[in-house]
């Protein structure tokens, strides 16, 4: 049982403090949606084995009353059987499967395209002793070697591309506040870790001002006491339509 209510978030932020990793934001809100306070413990790209005296080298982890938890699903369905009696975050396996496809349709709609969009921005962004491994990592790893300024170069052309292709979200989100329904789940904090992982790196909005999506955003970072505001974040609308 979590002392005093509170459960310990390792999270991975920026050099403005912002966090950046999508899974830490919807660690974030699943914690909260669960009721409870979290003690975080802040950390970049780098030394995270050594924070968590090997326990993992990626985050998000969690420490609840000594026992640790690391992977953003893992997390979610740790704190579901944990504390069935708090308000949950997946109603079914069938509610399991629709995230996982929500998500998956969106990492390939969005943060992947988006990715190669502000890959030097993230790069520019992160802690100074984390950009070398930033660099090489992302492109070693993700761009198959290229630089990352040459990825990055000419999104102007790219960034109106993306937006039409939400246009299932937007439909979906015309029949309730929330994926959820009424109330949000975990499905809509997957959903908003998207935009608050590109609101933490888009020097440039990614979405025009008058998109629909715009009222969801906007209740979703201003969920649990302003959860997702921060004043590292960027401005997600601003895109200029073609003429």
């Amino acid at each position: 049982m979590a002392k005093n209510n509170t459960i310990t978030l390792y999270d991975l932020v920026l050099e403005s403090g912002c966090t950046i990793s999508p899974f830490v934001w919807r660690t974030k809100y699943a914690l909260k949606h669960k009721g409870f306070d979290l003690e975080l413990i802040p950390n970049g790209f780098t030394g995270i084995e050594e924070l968590t005296n090997g326990f993992s080298d990626r985050l998000p982890v969690i420490v609840d009353d000594g026992h640790w938890v690391k992977d953003s699903w893992e997390i979610a369905e740790y704190l579901d059987e944990k504390y069935p009696d708090r308000p949950m975050l997946f109603e079914s396996q069938c509610h399991r499967n629709l995230t996982k496809f929500i998500d998956s349709w969106l990492w390939r709609t969005a943060i992947s395209p988006w990715f190669r969009c502000y890959i030097l921005d993230y790069h520019d962004l992160s802690m100074p002793q984390d950009r070398e491994y930033v660099r090489t990592s992302r492109e070693q790893m993700f761009l198959g070697g290229e630089k990352l300024e040459n990825v990055q170069a000419g999104r102007e052309e790219r960034l109106p591309l993306v937006p039409p292709e939400l246009e299932p979200l937007r439909e979906l989100l015309e029949e309730s506040p929330w994926i959820g329904g009424e109330s949000p789940n975990y499905t809509d904090y997957c959903i908003l870790a998207v935009f608050l992982w590109t609101a933490s790196v888009a020097k440039i909005p990614p979405l025009h001002d008058d998109d629909p999506l715009r009222n969801y955003i906007d209740r979703g970072f201003d969920l649990y006491g302003g959860l997702g505001r921060h004043e590292g974040m960027h401005n997600l609308f601003g895109l200029p339509k073609a003429d």
